[in-house]
């Protein structure tokens, strides 16, 4: 049984591109592409803030020029952020994040491209970025309307890890499970949401993730460990009591939706409870996915291994975690130290014999 995570656009989340005819069906568009959830969601966010900056701004966006995207990209910049006292940090420094910023321009460029081809109007004022005179040996470089700032994810310490856990062991054995298998098969936060009894096969401890509930729909199969199979025995027991049927793996325990597949905003919720009394902001539901990745590379697994085990479709992403782990930089010191260490020794039994 398959879980289908997304039937419809929910419009009511997104009024005011509902009401505009041609963002309407833009929107329809990505979604009737087969765009992940989570995509389709970001973008009609997005689109909902630019449409909202034009109406208030006395804005028609079909008609935006430069000067307008320039006073957005301001606005993005200057504008409280909705976490208030909450941030613990902004890539930016001020206003929104800047993977925020960037998503939201992202759109834009995206819908006014879609209005270009439907010859409503003849260029983007978005673009994408322009070559500006630079130091470099080309003499040139790229630069788009935001800069982007790469961060490298957060990955607990021991001392973290062991008060999450901590702070976990007060949780349900479902939340256990899911926090175990999110670390175990590093899995994102839809992937681990979707999971059904059948995607399981406790004999192998394999866990089957659909292309459907992948980012990239690339199906993958990844192992978990012995610990957290012992863990989901107990759990399968628990869950009977709440549903005899198949289907959903991890199951609702409200009154309101008992028996049902949790949502994935249930699960986040969870994960801010655990980070609240562990006393550790920084942890979130991708967290156990970086820290599994950065372990496996510290560990010295090769990077197209760790990539399958992610499910990466871009090797460039799967480095992120080589470079967390530090494993490059340790090994090459290790090797010049050795190195210099030889010389010296032997410099010392030259000229001190």
């Amino acid at each position: 049984m398959y879980t289908v995570l997304m039937v419809e656009i929910k419009w009511e989340r997104y009024p005011l591109v509902a009401e505009s005819t041609q963002a309407r069906r833009w929107l329809q568009i990505q979604f009737d592409l087969g765009l992940a959830p989570n995509t389709v969601e970001a973008y009609g966010k997005s689109l909902e803030d630019y449409i909202l900056f034009c109406t208030i701004s006395r804005l028609v966006p079909e008609t935006a020029k430069k000067e307008h995207i320039a006073a957005y990209v301001r606005y993005l910049t200057l504008r409280p952020n909705p976490s208030g006292v909450n941030v613990i940090s902004l890539d930016s420094g001020v206003g929104l994040a800047n993977a925020t910023m960037q998503l939201r321009i992202t759109a834009v460029r995206l819908f006014y491209d879609h209005l270009i081809e439907e010859g409503i109007r003849e260029d983007n004022p978005v673009g994408r970025g322009r070559y500006t005179p630079g130091k470099g040996f080309g003499g040139h470089r790229v630069r788009s309307l935001i800069p982007r700032y790469k961060k490298l994810p957060w990955i607990p310490t021991n001392e973290h890890w062991v008060a999450i856990l901590e702070a976990t062991a007060t949780e349900s054995l479902r939340n256990k499970v899911m926090l175990a298998m999110s670390y175990d098969a590093a899995l994102r936060r839809e992937e681990l949401c979707a999971l059904t009894t059948s995607d399981i096969d406790p004999a192998f401890r394999l866990i089957t993730i659909r292309a459907e509930n992948t980012k990239n729909r690339l199906e993958r199969i990844v192992p978990y460990s012995e610990a957290t199979g012992v863990l989901y025995s107990n759990y399968l027991r628990y869950r009977r009591q709440l549903s005899r049927e198949r289907g959903g793996l991890f199951l609702s325990e409200s009154r309101r939706n008992r028996g049902k597949p949790i949502s994935i905003s249930t699960w986040s919720k969870v994960v801010e409870g655990i980070a609240d009394r562990a006393k550790i902001q920084q942890f979130t539901t991708h967290t156990p996915r970086h820290l599994c990745l950065t372990d496996l590379a510290r560990a010295g697994w090769d990077l197209h291994e760790i990539a399958k085990l992610a499910g990466h479709r871009s090797m460039e992403t799967t480095q992120i975690y080589i470079h967390l782990s530090g494993r490059d930089l340790a090994q090459r010191f290790e090797q010049s130290m050795n190195s210099i260490h030889a010389w010296r020794i032997a410099m010392i039994t030259e000229i001190l014999k």
